[in-house]
Order: structure tokens, then C-alpha cells, then sequence
């Protein structure tokens, strides 16, 4: 509880305390009108200031307004009708007083809960000086300088590792509490908890470009991106507002008049003035205003806590529209790296043969080779390799051990008169001969994520009804890939330009009301995630220009938090149609009751606070998806 929250709640019980007081205090006439005054100024001092700004600024038409209008006019009426009765007046203020005290009090709550979940904003970095360790700010430190970063610090800013191996807490990131394990040579981004080894990164970006820059700055500037619901309320309140002090004036003036003029009965001034009070008390437009906000508020925050960064309420409302995912293939749906997925036709020589080729390879860059050195998995003996030539697309000759071998592709072992054997798996097919006779071919592919099969399987569960891949790799490849996922469409062989053109299509092709999702991680995609509906970037890996054109980054890569987001946008909307719903309803009725005299000022403004209060409930909701 902050320190206004405590001035508030002090107010309030020192107005309700000399409020009861009173009431048995045995006193009348104007002693009690100015004994009562003080409880009343105590609670709603703040209220009236409101008020009278507004009327000076022209911008009257809001709650302060409509709330003092009623409680001065309660006070006017009893010393009109010399009653005596000044509770009414103090208690419909105190109790709106103790609605914005609870509202004030939930939204702080969230933001706290928020806040402490993102905790990810670091207060130094230390840099080695002279052999001793400073602590400084993060923006002091430039692109290439060499931190420190010890045991159960944050990681302050990206970069790489040049000295030690640790485990690092990336749950504040990505919402996964399993460790990530981190050596020599890898990249580490901000934001992360180092857990154990002390470890010496060199930064590849300055503080404000920094993944944990940007994750705040995504967060904070969120509730900037209005969605079109919450434009609704605000044209509501606009115009409901105006509308419906117009209706508490018509109410107070024209039964009245009515009845004299009219048919000659007694007007009753004091009985239709009263009911335009109550009238002006139920019409406060405070669970509408104060909930739909923060529903956004809270879902977006309770996505953050699960990996899911989404950049304004109006994202999250586009997103709870998904019909369509369109996917790029290459470290979305697939790891992006390149592995020994089988070695066919010689199971008793698969690991001699493994070993002869990462040694014939291995003074090749290229990612295929390197998938072979992994999976050899020890240490290469240069010395044991001899005569290597380089066929240009065809693949290498060399001596291992004074063995002639050879791996390539057909065209290798056509050239060398070498018998093989065609493979009917999808991947770079490394055919290898040794010593003149054919020994069998490696199997070389993309690898599927582990959870891809299930990300598909899951979106079809949460109401999309069509999935598509979008790839530049050969038809075989990416036909076995979608066949294997279960998506419906792929387009292979395509450009970055073809991929937009294809998106292009796809959104002529569904109706206004499905909105399409596009899904990737590289650069080449920045035009795609722009032009769909809703852009999401695979944020952890990704790169910037992805991350920058995108509406949703997922910081842990994994296509599972595709449909998590959009479970999360879903539960976040169905709260705001429901406070809609309640809050205008029970409006409605309560206005109705209050024209016809069926409600006073008491059960107005318990209506009032209780529609909000529950309305604020129902909003909080929308912080929980952990188990969406």
C-alpha cells in the first residue's frame, strides 16, 4: 500500500467514525449542518476540487462532477426541508471514496505483481578496472567492453561469453523455470540470472539496444496502443455522460411542471429533485471506465509473465481474432541448424563412417560440415588427413589414414565410377565411398522443434482453422516437414518477396472477421510480419528487424506460446465483454429503478461501487493464465 493509498484509507475511517458519531450526537439546526460539513469535507474535499476544475476548464462532464452535483444537492434538500438528515450526503461519498480506494488499490496491486514477475531491469554492471571490480551504470558501458557478471546477478546487457560456464534463470524472460546452461562462446542476453560460474561477456550491444531495454519498453509503453474496445468506452463516456445529466434535469424539472401545470396536482419538487440525485449517483460510469483498461492491463501483464510480449491492447484484441497461421519454416517450426538425422546402408560401420567424414570435411566451413564434426563429437586429428580436393558441387576426396575416401553428393560417385545407392528420405544425402567401394550414405536435415508437432496440434484446439508454411527450401523437403506437423498448406521455392505476395493472397482469401498470424525469426521476414494482421516474432533468437516489425515476440523461440497467446488474448476479451455487459445491464436497471422511485441514494451508490468493484474482480482475472 503506498502512501496515498494509507492517506485514503485514513480518511475514510476518520469520516466514517465522526459520520456514526453524529448521528447520536444531540445536536440540530445549523450546529449539525456545520458538524456535518466537516466528515463531509474530510472524505470529499478532493472530490469538489475535481468538480470545480472541471466546470473551469469546460470539462465538467465526468464522475467528480455527477458525484458532487448529488451529495451537495442531498445537503441542499435536507436544509430545504429542514430534516436534519445529513448521513445520506457524507455516506454516498464515503462510499465512493471507499470504491476508488479498492479500485486504486487492485490496479496497484497488478502493477506490483507485474513489476516484481519483470524484474528484469538491472542496477549495474561491473567492469574490471585495474584488477578490481566496479560496479557502474548500465548505460556507461559501450559495444565490445568485457563484464563480469557473478553469481546470482542479472545479466545487465547482451553479448557473448569469452571466459567460464554457468546456468542461468531465464524465467523472468521467457516464463520457463528449467535452467539454460551457458559456456565459453555462447550469446547471452539481458535480463537473465546467473546461478552459478562467474562469467567474463563481452557486450555486442549498448544498455538501451539490449534485449532487457527492450522488453521494458514494450511492457510500459503497451497501455499506449489502445484497443478498439477501450475506444468504445471512451466514446461512450462521452457522449453517455452529457446524456445522462441531461435526463437527471429533465427528471428534476419536467414531472414536476407537469403535474402543476398540467393536472393540477402538487409538484412535489423535493420527491423528483431527490430521484434526479439518485439518477446523477447510479449513472457514475466507473466500473466501465476503470475495468476495460485494466483487463487489458492485466492480460498483457500476464502474458509478459509467460514469455509473450505483446506491444498494446489492440494487439491482444487482433490476436483473440486468429483464424489463420501462416508460418515461416527455417527457426520457427524447425531449429535452424542443421544435424546427422540417419546413416543408411552400413548399421556395423555407421560411427567409422561418421569419422571418415567429418575428417575428409573438416577444413570446410560450411554448415553441412560442421554437422558432421558434431556428430563425430571428438576432437579432429588434422594430421591423420591428406590430399584433400574440393569438387565444386559435388562435394570432397582426401586420404584418411592413407585410405582414399571420398563424400559428395550422385554426381561424386558418378564421376568416380562409384555403384551407390539412391536414398528416399528427405535431406542432404552425403554418399560415401572408401577405398574405391561404395560404404553407405548420411542422412543431413533441418530438425523439427520439440514441440512443434504439439504447437500445431494446439492451435487447432483453440480455434484455428488453417495453418500454412511458407519456406525457401526444395518442395521434398518442405512437404515432408508440413506432412509431418500436420499443416494444411505449404508453399516451397520461395523468395522473401514470394512469401509476402503470398500472404498477400491469403489475406484476399479470408473474411473480415478471421485475422491472419504470421510467425518467424529472421530478417528476411521483417516485410511478412508487417503486412499480416498480426505479426509474431520468435524474439529470443530472432533477429532485431523481426523483433522490431513484429506485434507479439516470443522470448523462448517455442511455437507452444503461439497458441498460449492466443488463449491469453481470448480469456482477456471474454472479461472485458463481460464487464461490458454487467456493468452497462446493471446500469441500466439501477437507472430505471432510480426514475421511478424505486431506488434511493443509499442503494444507488451501493450499486455503484459494488458493479465496480466486481467489475475491477473480474479484471484482475485476466493477470492468471499460467494454466491456459
Amino acid at each position: 500500500m503506498n502512501k496515498k493509498q494509507k492517506r485514503m484509507l485514513a480518511r475514510i475511517v476518520i469520516a466514517f467514525a465522526l459520520m456514526v458519531g453524529l448521528h447520536f450526537a444531540p445536536v440540530s439546526g445549523w450546529a449539525r449542518f456545520a458538524l456535518y460539513l466537516v466528515p463531509y469535507l474530510v472524505i470529499g474535499y478532493d472530490i469538489l476540487i475535481k468538480a470545480a476544475k472541471g466546470i473551469k476548464n469546460r470539462q465538467m462532464f465526468d464522475e467528480s462532477f455527477l458525484m458532487a452535483v448529488a451529495t451537495v444537492g442531498a445537503i441542499a434538500l435536507a436544509l430545504y426541508s429542514k430534516s436534519g438528515d445529513y448521513t445520506e450526503a457524507v455516506a454516498v461519498m464515503l462510499f465512493y471514496q471507499v470504491g476508488e480506494w479498492f479500485q486504486s488499490y487492485a490496479v496497484g496491486k497488478s502493477r506490483r505483481s507485474i513489476s516484481e514477475l519483470m524484474d528484469i531491469r538491472p542496477d549495474y554492471a561491473n567492469v574490471e578496472r585495474d584488477g578490481v571490480l566496479e560496479k557502474v551504470d548500465p548505460d556507461e558501458v559501450g559495444i565490445g567492453s568485457v563484464i563480469v557478471v557473478q553469481p546470482g546477478e542479472k545479466v545487465p546487457i547482451d553479448g557473448v561469453i569469452i571466459g567460464g560456464a554457468s546456468s542461468l534463470n531465464t524465467s523472468a524472460l521467457t516464463g520457463e523455470s528449467a535452467p539454460r546452461d551457458v559456456k565459453q562462446g555462447d550469446e547471452i542476453i539481458s535480463g537473465c540470472i546467473n546461478m552459478t560460474g562467474v562469467l567474463k561477456v563481452q557486450t555486442t550491444k549498448e544498455f538501451g539496444e539490449s534485449t532487457v531495454s527492450k522488453i521494458l519498453d514494450l511492457v510500459e509503453n503497451a497501455s499506449s496502443r489502445k484497443s478498439k474496445s477501450e475506444d468504445f468506452i471512451t466514446k461512450f463516456a462521452r457522449i453517455y455522460t452529457p446524456a445522462v445529466c441531461a435526463a437527471a434535469l429533465a427528471l428534476a424539472f419536467l414531472p414536476p411542471l407537469v403535474r402543476s401545470l398540467g393536472m393540477g396536482l402538487p409538484a412535489e419538487w423535493d420527491t423528483w429533485i431527490y430521484r434526479a440525485l439518485t439518477f446523477l449517483v447510479i449513472s457514475c460510469p466507473c466500473a466501465l471506465v476503470i475495468s476495460i483498461p485494466l483487463s487489458f492491463f492485466a492480460g498483457i501483464g500476464g502474458a509478459s509473465r509467460e514469455g509473450v510480449l505483446v506491444k498494446g491492447s489492440n494487439y491482444l484484441e487482433t490476436l483473440s481474432q486468429t483464424k489463420i497461421v501462416v508460418f515461416d519454416k527455417t527457426g520457427t517450426l524447425t531449429k535452424g541448424v542443421f544435424e546427422v538425422n540417419a546413416v543408411h546402408h552400413n548399421e556395423m560401420a555407421k560411427i567409422k563412417l561418421i569419422e571418415y567424414a567429418a575428417l575428409v570435411e573438416s577444413y570446410s566451413s560450411h554448415p553441412i560440415s560442421k554437422s558432421l564434426r558434431r556428430a563425430y563429437g571428438r576432437p579432429i586429428d588434422n594430421s591423420r588427413v591428406a590430399e584433400i580436393k574440393e569438387i565444386s558441387g559435388e562435394g570432397v576426396t582426401a586420404k584418411v589414414d592413407g585410405v582414399p575416401v571420398a563424400a559428395g553428393n550422385a554426381k561424386l560417385m558418378t564421376r568416380l565410377g562409384v555403384s551407390y545407392i539412391n536414398c528416399h528420405s528427405v535431406g542432404t544425402i552425403i554418399h560415401m565411398a572408401v577405398n574405391g567401394q561404395y560404404a553407405g550414405h548420411i542422412v543431413i536435415s533441418d530438425v523439427v522443434k520439440p514441440h512443434a508437432n504439439e504447437a500445431i496440434a494446439a492451435l487447432k484446439a483453440a480455434g484455428v482453422h488453417k495453418t500454412v508454411m511458407l519456406t525457401g527450401d526444395a518442395k521434398a523437403v518442405a512437404d515432408q516437414v508440413a506432412a509431418s506437423l500436420g499443416i494444411d498448406q505449404v508453399y516451397a521455392e520461395l523468395l522473401p518477396a514470394d512469401k509476402v505476395a503470398k500472404v498477400e493472397e491469403l489475406l484476399k482469401m479470408k473474411s473480415e472477421k478471421e485475422k491472419l498470424a504470421f510467425t518467424g525469426d529472421g530478417i528476411n521476414d521483417a516485410p511478412v510480419l508487417r503486412r499480416a494482421d498480426i505479426g509474431i516474432a520468435m524474439g529470443a533468437m530472432g533477429s532485431d528487424a523481426a523483433i522490431e516489425a513484429a506485434d507479439v515476440v516470443l522470448m523462448d523461440d517455442d511455437p507452444m506460446k503461439i497458441s498460449k497467446a492466443i488463449k491469453i488474448s481470448r480469456k482477456c476479451l471474454g472479461i472485458v465483454r463481460q464487464n461490458i455487459v454487467f456493468a452497462i445491464g446493471v446500469k441500466l436497471i439501477c437507472l430505471a429503478l432510480g426514475a421511478l422511485g424505486f431506488a434511493n441514494m443509499w442503494l444507488a451508490i451501493f450499486a455503484d461501487v459494488g458493479v465496480m468493484i466486481l467489475a475491477v474482480l473480474n479484471a484482475i482475472r485476466a493477470l492468471f493464465v499460467k494454466n491456459l
